[in-house]
């Protein structure tokens, strides 16, 4: 038999840890052999143990390769030339990305063939071997980052006397069944990498910034500054009508929590834009990335008809009675409104999802306040980052 080095026949003298790079390699793409007791150029030199060498692959593998990828090594042990010489035979795993246990699903970890080398994957290929794995659901997918922590989700848990270990992070899927973290468990973690951007505006456009504030971490640590951001600033008005004073927020509470559960529930993680949050003299602006979902339109969320993008994320918020996972938000957006001379608008894009909070008392600040609604001469901000 002729041994020769290629694309998918790898030739080890002797078992090193380079092995696990080119099993990793083979794995991650269309299989491939690996002969043990055999120089680079073909010279065979044969085993002394073949089966303590098998053994010792097959446990180098089990340990330091991640996920599990044993099903897929074959292990025969062949004479030639008088010698024995150990064969590896590698298929395409399943659960691509295999990577390096200690250096994670990053380039540094995960390994391809390219000719007749293993050699780091760029970080392009290993999304696309994520997503061929999972699917399109994007919390469904494996993180790229396996390094998190969880302590403002645990917090969230503690205060309403929910468990929150290892089965139940595996029941909510933030982690899977190899033990590994889900997209799910990224947005939920303290590392998780979308943000909200919130500003407060002077008048009623963009012209000049009085405040902006940008919102990381694990996205119940974001819904809790977000919301305290909000309510910060949403003022409260007195009217006496005869013996009694009535005290009137800008925005109905009930309306800005369920505009930002929308925003926080709905959004599509799979782009990295930031989610919009912006404060008017006029008017309240939540802006999500990702429209509406196929099959339906406007008219259908407006009923109460809803298709949620991240499921798994919403049933998180459920567990923590944060929604109730029946289409209700929207509704309950309108109702706060009722009576109300100016009522909530709702737009959408293919890409985007924005909900409009009208102040409630914006007729009355501009009677009291005119300055703060006419269009400023001069940008006090030109100039400033």
């Amino acid at each position: 038999m002729l041994f020769r080095e290629s694309e998918t026949i790898e030739l080890k003298e002797v078992v090193v840890d380079e092995i696990k790079k080119e099993i990793i390699a083979f794995a991650n793409c269309d299989g491939g052999k690996l002969y043990i007791g055999v120089q680079d150029d073909g010279t065979v030199i044969g085993v002394d143990d073949p089966d303590g060498v098998s053994l010792q692959i097959s446990n180098m593998v089990r340990d330091a390769i991640k996920p599990d990828v044993t099903m897929f090594l074959h292990y025969k042990t062949i004479e030639e030339s008088g010698k024995e010489i150990v064969a590896v035979d590698i298929q395409r795993g399943t659960d691509r990305p295999y990577y390096l246990a200690k250096k994670g699903m990053r380039p540094e970890g995960v390994y391809v063939r390219q000719g007749y080398s293993s050699v780091p994957a760029t970080d392009t290929a290993i999304r696309r071997m994520i997503k061929e794995t999972d699917g399109d659901r994007f919390e469904a997918m494996r993180s790229l980052n396996q390094e998190l922590t969880f302590e403002a989700t645990k917090k969230e848990f503690e205060l309403r006397n929910i468990e929150f270990g290892l089965q139940q992070m595996r029941t909510l899927k933030l982690v899977d069944q190899d033990n590994l973290y889900s997209n799910l468990g990224l947005l939920l973690s303290d590392q998780c990498i979308h943000t909200i951007k919130a500003a407060v505006f002077q008048g009623k456009d963009q012209t000049v910034f009085k405040d902006r504030r940008e919102f990381t971490g694990s996205l119940l640590q974001q819904m809790n500054e977000v919301y305290d951001f909000i309510d910060f600033r949403n003022q409260t008005h007195a009217t006496i009508k005869k013996l009694l004073r009535i005290d009137v927020r800008d925005y109905p509470e009930i309306a800005v929590r369920e505009a930002l559960l929308n925003l926080l529930v709905h959004r599509d993680y799979s782009f990295s834009a930031s989610a919009l949050i912006s404060i008017y003299a006029d008017r309240l602006e939540f802006v999500s990335i990702g429209g509406l979902m196929p099959g339906i339109d406007l008219e259908d969320i407006m009923v109460g008809i809803s298709v949620c993008r991240n499921q798994d994320l919403a049933n998180v918020f459920y567990r923590l009675h944060l929604i109730e996972a029946y289409g209700t938000g929207i509704g309950k957006i309108m109702k706060a409104y009722e009576g109300m001379e100016e009522k909530p608008v709702i737009e959408t894009t293919k890409n985007a999802f924005k909900i409009i909070l009208p102040n409630v008392n914006a007729k009355d600040e501009k009677d009291s306040n005119p300055a703060l609604f006419s269009e400023p001469l001069t940008n006090a901000f030109d100039g400033v980052p």
